[in-house]
């Protein structure tokens, strides 16, 4: 049985090495397709959405990125019909990112679905890993938020501003802190 590719390994969250060529060569895609994206006009909505449409792995009816925003892949973003997100919004999708329906991201939000290993020696061998993030439908996410790999973000809920999610937020829950925490229920 042959080896598992570099892309196998970091799409199934097993050590991977993020210099393989393969994978050089899709972050250099990606980057080049967001910064056309990032170099649109308000006045060129179409250009955005094929630009979008290329970048991503699926893209809804009615999504909305505003400028800048940047990823790694692109390819392993999905997001539903109706998604809004400001300003400079980061996702790390070196594993799968699934945003649902009709979800807001405020300026400077950020998720994750890469890491490093805590062992030094991984760390310096080269070596990362990966988790996947899932955000539900009709999720508001305050700006400058930090959504960490392998959390799952149940539908309705908030995420304060500035807060910092290490691990899974339940549904229709307004959420905020560092690590956030439940606050009440909605």
């Amino acid at each position: 049985m042959p080896h598992p590719t570099q892309l196998q390994n970091m799409l199934a969250g097993r050590f991977y090495i993020p210099s393989d060529p393969q994978l050089g060569a899709m972050r250099r895609k990606a980057r080049g397709l967001t910064r056309q994206f990032n170099q649109t006009t308000e006045t060129q909505m179409e250009k955005r959405t094929a630009l979008l449409s290329e970048l991503l792995g699926g893209a809804g009816a009615g999504i909305e990125i505003e400028p800048p925003f940047y990823c790694d892949y692109g390819c392993h973003i999905f997001i539903g019909e109706g998604v809004f997100m400001n300003f400079g919004c980061v996702i790390l999708d070196a594993n799968e990112v699934h945003i649902g329906d009709h979800v807001l991201c405020g300026p400077y939000v950020q998720i994750y679905a890469a890491t490093h290993p805590v062992d030094p020696a991984q760390r310096a061998a080269g070596r990362e890993l990966t988790a996947p993030v899932h955000i539900g439908s009709h999720v508001w996410i305050g700006g400058g938020a930090i959504i960490c790999p392998g959390v799952t973000i149940g539908a309705g809920s908030v995420i304060g501003a500035g807060s910092v999610v290490v691990s899974d937020i339940p549904e229709n829950v307004l959420a905020a802190g560092n690590p956030c925490a439940i606050r009440k229920a909605l």
